[in-house]
């Protein structure tokens, strides 16, 4: 049920050829998400954004726990990819690609990729969520 597809689809150098599809899903006028997607892009993926008008039921409808929620969800290569997920973690998801939803960063956290606020990082982790509903950490960073 995708709303307004932005003209965001960004273009990859020739280097990024291994690089996934990454297809962000956003609320309209959220400023963070779109430098998470520079983040993204920067590291050689190419993102495509779309606006949901209900990103609630979106989220929802792709098995994202509301309190592992944060204020955008990709699609890569059948995973769930929740929120301010550093480009490193999206790779060894890729790389590894365990029996999982996916990869969340839960909230907004400072320091994160599109939270950046000077020197100030907040630690936080990446969780990998299990399809059995259970989830462990992932990565940790900051």
């Amino acid at each position: 049920m995708r709303k307004t597809v932005l003209a965001l689809t960004l273009a990859l150098s020739a280097t990024a050829a291994q690089a996934a599809d990454i297809v962000m899903h956003r609320s309209e006028g959220c400023g963070c998400c779109l430098k998470w997607v520079e983040k993204m892009v920067e590291a050689g993926h190419e993102v495509e954004v779309v606006n949901e008008t209900d990103l609630s039921a979106f989220k929802a409808k792709h098995g994202v726990p509301a309190g592992l929620s944060s204020c955008h969800t990709s699609l890569v290569d059948g995973y769930v990819v929740e929120g301010h997920v550093p480009a490193a973690d999206i790779e060894r998801l890729l790389a590894e690609k365990p029996d999982a939803v996916g990869i969340f960063v839960p909230g907004m956290p400072m320091g994160s990729p599109g939270m950046e606020h000077g020197d100030h990082v907040q630690p936080y982790n990446t969780l990998l969520l299990k399809k059995d509903g259970t989830y462990e950490v992932w990565a940790s960073h900051g």
